[in-house]
């Protein structure tokens, strides 16, 4: 799920001009990534390549039934830090951060955290 416009929003909101800023999901079944947001068959390769990495069929053993979600998380990651100058997040032309639903549909948080670099 893009997340890039509502982060962005976060920060002209809290007035940042120059600092990072932090993305935290604060769950095991969901992460946080950066790729490429032009071309939707980046995130349908992305998915495709978890599903060959980490097989639905295997035995796993916690009882949920949720196991792939939570090593596709632990591999992805659940935070990262973007630069922010003059108020903008300083992401490539093609990137775009995006929230990595592994477990839903489901209503997710994400935190952020602001560090103000100014004067």
């Amino acid at each position: 799920v893009p997340i890039t416009e509502h982060i962005q929003t976060a920060i002209d909101a809290a007035g940042l001009r120059d600092g990072l800023c932090t993305v935290y999901v604060p769950h095991t079944t969901a992460g946080v990534t950066i790729n490429e947001g032009a071309d939707p068959d980046v995130v349908r390769d992305m998915l495709m390549a978890f599903g060959r990495i980490v097989p639905d069929d295997l035995p796993y053993r916690h009882f949920e039934g949720n196991s792939t979600a939570h090593i596709k998380t632990a591999m992805v990651g659940t935070s990262t830090t973007i630069l922010v100058r003059d108020g903008r997040l300083q992401l490539g032309t093609w990137q775009t951060i995006y929230l990595c639903e592994f477990d839903g549909p489901r209503r997710r948080k994400v935190w952020l955290h602001f560090q103000d670099q100014g004067a």
